[in-house]
């Protein structure tokens, strides 16, 4: 049985934003289920303005002031914005006060810097407004600890930088802020101080002035990572593979053109609302294109479900992997040989069990996927170990064309730099792959050549050994037009 915590000790004051790192497995997910009333622990103590505490309940925890919010909000779609505040509310009286519930609602967005209209349903509100309904929540309940779990994972730049403002508006309000990333950039930009977890264990807390990146990240991964964005190597790739020419899908993207070739790295880049992601949903068949060429090994093909696209020998990863990626409630074995469930089936139809666990095990050890056993059902893992899992599902399809969805999203430090090497080893063996990533750096280290789109154009391919974060981002914005 593995053991989630191990005498950790953590200290938060009022006024201050406190980074809590670690590897996915590390005991970030499990100290905040204890924070919050959601677990108990074993052993320890834990105290709250000086008194100690027991907190059996979720309720009794945000009695005391303690709050959570997550990387997917829990928002009510049916509900409004003002309703979805005070839902935690129990009721008093036989009638609820609209006009105070709303006067009391718009106050709270107002004094966060937030203009929301609090009478619109929850159903409409971008990622970054459910994360204000999130916290307005939590103000509206007298938040005294607000813990931030990946709040910024499915932000833009400019989303991020609102709910900075919102932390550090708390942070002068004497709110305590726990905030837990991934992304270190934000954690040296918010962050007070910061406490690192590795196995279950208390490694250090300390002053954000007093870490350097290559310090935090060799605390949290126990070795040295010498390159987390290690540049991939310039290389001759084989031949085209996959060819688009005006591959178009109606009022939603137009005019996609590339070759991919073996072994090349395409990465797909641009803002929020670029629709990357939909030449990928396109290229697999979820939302089959309206119009264009798909050629793949020089054969003109169409792709009008997933099936189809994985017959061809085409991979498609999701960035949502709870809608689209796994089946939850399975277990990772489960979960792996899916996709390739043939593969496994005897002569009389049944599952050759063996042969799944042997195939699972396999993609534990090479993607280091930390677990208590393979029968672990999938959903009850961290967010970047359900990631692997996803990862590890598709390369068991033994795909010619691999398209990554954000394929380093919720994963933490070790892991991406695996995760990196992992596409260039897939690459070197001759792997088609398209890469889509929203995360600059990212794309400038794992991409042979870059493809940029804007609002669902494509505004220009750039050579790897050229683009630049400011070559991309111009082309992102429009400003300038080439072509590799």
């Amino acid at each position: 049985m593995t053991q989630a915590l191990k005498e950790v000790s953590l200290e938060l004051f009022p006024g201050e934003i406190h980074a809590l790192v670690g590897e996915n497995g590390a005991g970030k997910s499990t100290l905040i289920k204890i924070l919050t009333g959601i677990q108990q622990p074993d052993d320890g103590e834990m105290f709250f303005s000086g008194n100690g505490v027991q907190l059996s309940s979720s309720q009794e925890a945000q009695a005391l002031g303690i709050a959570a919010i997550y990387q997917e909000p829990m928002v009510f779609p049916d509900l409004d914005v003002a309703e979805n505040i005070f839902i935690s509310h129990r009721a008093r009286g036989i009638w609820v006060q609209w006009k105070k519930m709303y006067e009391d609602a718009h106050k709270i967005l107002s004094d966060l810097g937030m203009i929301l209209d609090v009478r619109a349903p929850a159903s409409g509100l971008t990622l970054a407004s459910q994360q204000a309904v999130e916290i307005a929540k939590a103000i509206s309940l007298n938040v005294k600890v607000l813990i931030m779990d990946e709040p910024t994972a499915s932000l833009s730049n400019h989303e991020v930088e609102q709910l900075f403002k919102v932390a550090r508006k708390l942070k002068q309000e004497n709110v305590a802020v726990l905030f837990i990333s991934h992304r270190l950039d934000e954690v040296f930009e918010i962050a007070d101080r910061i406490t690192v977890l590795r196995d279950g264990e208390h490694i250090s807390t300390r002053s954000v002035e007093e870490f350097s990146r290559e310090q935090l990240i060799r605390e949290m991964v126990g070795r040295e990572v010498d390159q987390f964005y290690a540049t991939r190597q310039k290389k001759n790739y084989g031949k085209c593979v996959l060819s688009v020419q005006n591959l178009s899908k109606e009022a939603v993207f137009s005019g996609i053109e590339f070759d991919l070739h073996e072994g090349e790295v395409l990465g797909f880049a641009g803002l929020v609302g670029s629709r990357r992601t939909d030449v990928g949903l396109a290229l697999f068949g979820i939302q089959p294109n309206d119009s264009g060429v798909i050629d793949l090994d020089g054969q003109n093909v169409s792709i009008r479900s997933p099936q189809a696209a994985q017959n061809l020998g085409i991979a498609y990863m999701t960035e949502d992997r709870r809608k689209l990626g796994l089946a939850m409630p399975l277990s990772i074995t489960s979960n792996i040989t899916l996709p390739a469930l043939k593969r496994y089936l005897g002569r009389l139809g049944l599952i050759r069990t063996e042969s799944e666990k042997s195939t699972a095990e396999e993609f534990k050890n090479r993607l280091q996927i930390k677990t208590p056993n393979l029968a672990h059902e999938v959903g009850k893992l961290s967010g970047g170990n359900q990631q692997k899992v996803m990862f590890s599902k598709w390369l068991n399809t033994q795909p010619k064309v691999f398209i990554l969805d954000e394929p380093t999203r919720g994963i933490d430090v070790g892991a991406k730099a695996e995760v990196h090497n992992m596409i260039r080893e897939l690459a070197d063996q001759g792997m088609a792959i398209l890469c889509i990533s929203s995360d600059l750096p990212e794309v400038l280290a794992m991409s042979d050549r870059v493809l940029v789109m804007r609002e669902g154009r494509q505004m220009g391919i750039l050579d790897g050994s050229q683009a630049t974060q400011e070559s991309i981002m111009s082309l992102a914005m429009g400003e300038l037009q080439e072509t590799a």
